[in-house]
């Protein structure tokens, strides 16, 4: 199946859920790992208004434990460009108790599932700030190639950092992946 793996699924979030999603917002080591823009909390307004802003250029997906069906982040291609087929990937594992348990490989690998055999996407891209180190070997891991860095793009805590730029080919997934397809 396209939106599930061993333990994870990818669905829906429901209105009930945004105020879960919301108390994300209060761990600023979530935030700052996922924005370059100052640290704040979001209400749940704000992510109403944002994950129910889909349009033809986003697809966003809560992000479901398999075992209870809890939420426990989210997933988004987002900046999709159907004429050249391609589009940006952000992904957010919201419950720090579910931290380094590999969910965020697994929902990962859902997603990119999903752009490139269901949206037949031929590229995804995204950026990762430097320090975030679990999140670089993770996408390396996935397939990933380091494509350019935005050298001292950030500055956190008087310290400058760099924004790494990942691409990963529909062609270089399919090598990678070829066996589960």
């Amino acid at each position: 199946m396209l939106l599930t793996n061993e333990n994870v699924w990818l669905g829906p979030v429901h209105d009930e859920e945004f105020e879960k999603m919301s108390n994300w917002y209060l761990h600023e080591s979530l935030v700052r790992r996922l924005d370059a823009k100052p640290y704040r909390f979001q209400t749940v307004q704000e992510l109403k208004s944002w994950w129910h802003g889909t349009d033809a250029y986003s697809q966003r997906f809560g992000i479901r434990l398999k075992q209870g069906n809890e939420l426990i982040g989210f997933v988004e291609l987002d900046g999709i460009l159907w004429n050249h087929r391609n589009a940006w990937v952000s992904i957010a594992i919201g419950e720090k108790a579910h931290w380094g348990k590999g969910y965020g490989r697994e929902a990962m690998e859902a997603c990119l599932r999903y752009a490139f055999l269901e949206l037949n996407l031929n590229r995804l891209q995204l950026t990762v700030f430097s320090y975030n180190e679990p999140a670089v070997r993770l996408y390396a891991a996935l397939g990933f190639t380091r494509e350019g860095v935005y050298r001292e793009f950030i500055e956190r805590n008087g310290k400058k950092h760099d924004m790494i730029l990942f691409g990963l080919l529909r062609s270089e997934w399919k090598d990678q992946y070829d066996d589960s397809i």
